[in-house]
């Protein structure tokens, strides 16, 4: 490809308006060279409005008989970019609703030829008063559930505007997500495949409140945070699992004495309980959670590591605040493993389960 205006742009569109026309327009205007229109189930009544898409000279149509969702018709344009544009760096993806301006779309082209390695994200501000209420609260709690979850720290995790390099494209027709979910699945997957994310600022456009948007604010926001129920789930059953086994094995040991030759009961079953839980929740991060590519055995020992650690300090606290305070053995453990399970989490990720592969390998 000779510059960026030939970088392709697909725009999803599943019931659009004249919006959409308007757009595409705009784009031949600007001399953009490649325009792939996804029609996703549509039906019969927008016919007369893609085949005026189709019309025009730099754009493409492309349709699904019935309607599969935005994952799916994504990974529908981005198949047929990569078998018709053999050489380019990757593609833009817009919506179709005008949200997305000819000058922010040229401005994420510009920045993916210039970074043909990088994620490119056109993200809005949400602080400003023309925002829809939905818009503004679902993006910022998702963007902290980013940050804490997977250490991604971006502005706009919804944003549709995103430039994707060629080879993360390829990457992305293997991922799961067929709906708005797959957009999440996708920043979720440039952690997995350590790809920088470059965010561009753009304009903040809501026409109409949004209301012409096809994204349903429960049903879609279960989809993607239905992407972290795994990291919740492993986390939750092991902590419940060690609770179960810390109170029986308390139960079991206290009759025999507050101390076994010399080691307190508590510390006792600290560790029992700990050793059985670790196992499990090892085996599920390894093999559901973070899906690591590392070794097994070299994997293993790092978690080993921090479980070792991490049930020490465990034992310590809650047979030092048990002393203190009193109570019941598990309210006073309950607490300290809350705490210790934030510590573990982000230890896990960045240190006991991180990729270390390069993409552009």
């Amino acid at each position: 490809m000779s510059s960026y205006y030939d970088i392709p742009v697909i725009i999803p569109a599943y019931e659009p308006d004249d919006k959409l026309i308007t757009l595409l327009h705009a784009l031949q205007k600007e001399s953009i060279g490649h325009v792939i229109v996804v029609d996703d189930g549509s039906g019969g009544q927008y016919e007369t409005l893609f085949a005026q898409a189709a019309a025009l000279e730099n754009c493409t149509v492309l349709r699904h008989a019935v309607n599969l969702g935005k994952g799916r018709a994504l990974k529908t344009a981005f198949n047929y970019c990569l078998m018709e544009y053999g050489g380019m760096p990757g593609c833009v993806t817009a919506d179709s609703d005008g949200q997305h301006t000819p000058a922010d779309i040229l401005a994420c082209m510009r920045k993916l030829w210039e970074q043909p390695d990088t994620l490119i994200l056109g993200c809005r501000d949400f602080d400003g008063p023309d925002v829809p209420a939905r818009s503004s609260f679902g993006n910022k709690c998702t963007r902290q559930v980013f940050r804490y979850l997977l250490g991604i720290s971006i502005s706009d995790t919804q944003t549709g505007l995103r430039a994707i390099p060629a080879f993360f494209m390829k990457e992305l027709m293997q991922v799961k997500g067929e709906r708005f979910e797959y957009e999440t699945n996708m920043l979720i997957e440039t952690k997995n495949l350590n790809i920088p994310i470059q965010e561009v600022p753009v304009e903040t456009v809501y026409i109409e409140d949004n209301k012409t948007s096809h994204f349903n604010p429960i049903k879609d926001s279960v989809r993607i945070y239905l992407v972290f129920g795994k990291f919740l789930f492993s986390s939750l059953s092991s902590s419940v699992l060690d609770l179960l086994l810390f109170h029986m094995f308390c139960t079991v040991f206290y009759p025999l004495g507050k101390e076994l030759k010399g080691i307190p009961y508590i510390v006792a079953a600290t560790v029992f309980s700990r050793v059985i839980s670790a196992v499990y929740n090892f085996l599920v991060n390894y093999r559901v959670v973070f899906k690591s590519e590392a070794g097994l055995a070299s994997t293993a020992g790092k978690y080993l590591l921090l479980a070792v650690c991490q049930m020490l300090c465990s034992a310590f606290l809650v047979n030092t605040l048990y002393g203190l305070i009193g109570g019941m053995e598990v309210v006073v453990k309950m607490p300290v493993d809350m705490f210790l399970f934030f510590v573990s989490f982000v230890i896990q990720r960045e240190f006991v389960y991180r990729k270390q592969r390069n993409p552009a390998g």
